[in-house]
C-alpha cells in the first residue's frame, strides 16, 4: 500500500497546500493529494479561494520531477474546464503516476475524452459511482463512519481498479480503529492500494513497521 499526504505533508495547518509541505512529502517518500483550480490564466494550488500567493501547479510538478518523479499525485479538481492546460503540464513534466478526481460528471467526460487518468468516488452518498467502467480507479471515502470492509476494497481490485482510501481524520474522525482494521486485511499489502492521510509518517510506522 502506498501512502499519500493530504494537501502535502504539513506540520502546521497553515502549511497545507504549500510548496514546503509538498517538498517534505516528496523528500520522505510520500505521494501527495492536492487541490487545483484556475486563476489568472494558470492552474494553481488552492482548496477554496485563490489569490496571487497560491503556488502554481507548474512549481509543484517541477519539485516532483526534481525529487521523486515516481511518487503518485492525486489531483482534486476544483474548477471545470482544466483538461487541456492540465494535460499540457503533465506532458511537459512527463508525469505518469497521477490521477484526477472529484469532478462533476460533465467535466469527468472531458477528462475521459482527453485520455487523462481519472478516479471516481464511492461513499455512503455515491454507492454506485458513475463512469466506473471507464475509470482507472476509485476514491473510496467514508464521510460519516467507517463502512469500508475488505470485501469492498477487493471488489475494486478484482475489477482491475486502483484504489485510494480516505483516512477518517480527513473528515475529523479518529483514524486508529480504521487503521488497525486495515492493517489486518490481506489487501493492505497490495501495491494497487493507496491511503490518503494527514499523518503519513504514522501510517508508514503502522503499516510498514518503520519510522
Amino acid at each position: 500500500m502506498k501512502i499519500v499526504s493530504h494537501r502535502g505533508y504539513w506540520k502546521l495547518p497553515e502549511e497545507r497546500n504549500t510548496l514546503a509541505a509538498f517538498e517534505r512529502s516528496f523528500s520522505l517518500g510520500f505521494g501527495i493529494e492536492t487541490d487545483i483550480r484556475d486563476h489568472d490564466g494558470r492552474i494553481v494550488i488552492s482548496h477554496e479561494c485563490t489569490n496571487s500567493d497560491c503556488p502554481s501547479l507548474d512549481s509543484v510538478l517541477k519539485l516532483h520531477k526534481q525529487i521523486a518523479p515516481a511518487l503518485p499525485l492525486a489531483l482534486n479538481i476544483k474548477a471545470d474546464g482544466l483538461q487541456s492546460d492540465l494535460l499540457n503540464l503533465l506532458n511537459s513534466y512527463q508525469v505518469e503516476n497521477y490521477f484526477v478526481f472529484d469532478m462533476s460528471i460533465p467535466d469527468t467526460l472531458g477528462y475521459r475524452n482527453y485520455g487523462i487518468t481519472y478516479y471516481v468516488r464511492q461513499s455512503e452518498y455515491e454507492p454506485s459511482p458513475t463512469l466506473y467502467e471507464q475509470a482507472s480507479g476509485i476514491w473510496l471515502d467514508c464521510f460519516l463512519g467507517d463502512w469500508i470492509e475488505e470485501k469492498h476494497i477487493n471488489q475494486h481490485l478484482e475489477a482491475d481498479k486502483l484504489v485510494c482510501l480516505v483516512s477518517p481524520e480527513l473528515h475529523k474522525r479518529d483514524h486508529h480503529q480504521f487503521w488497525e482494521r486495515l492493517s489486518r486485511m490481506a489487501c493492505a499489502a497490495s501495491d494497487r492500494l493507496m491511503l490518503c492521510t494527514d499523518h503519513p509518517e504514522k501510517a508508514r510506522k503502522q503499516f510498514y513497521g518503520k519510522d
